[in-house]
């Protein structure tokens, strides 16, 4: 499964990524036929408290799997945006038996 990581009105930091990366690991072992994983980060309102905002995007075949979160960190949002994702893949994998 092949990795993007975008990163708006900020530089993304190496902790950052490799967090990242160790949390996608986790959707590549319940999703074994998805392509690609698209995680972008975004700071919105720097002046506010929620102010980070999290997208996720798993491309799998026959579907597309999506979430999104607006939180106080980035790990927060990221570990969101995985669960929320995680019961989408138990409902693709429902549906396509």
């Amino acid at each position: 499964m092949e990795l993007k990581i975008k990163a708006i009105h900020f530089d993304i930091s190496e902790k950052l990524n490799a967090f990242i990366e160790k949390k996608a690991a986790r959707l590549e072992k319940k999703v074994e036929r998805a392509t690609q994983l698209e995680v972008t980060l975004k700071v919105v309102k720097p002046e506010t408290a929620k102010n980070k905002e999290t997208q996720l995007h798993l491309y799998v075949p026959g579907g597309d799997l999506h979430a999104e979160r607006v939180c106080d960190t980035f790990e927060e949002g990221v570990l969101e945006c995985i669960e929320a994702v995680l019961k989408q893949v138990e409902r693709y994998k429902e549906k396509n038996k």
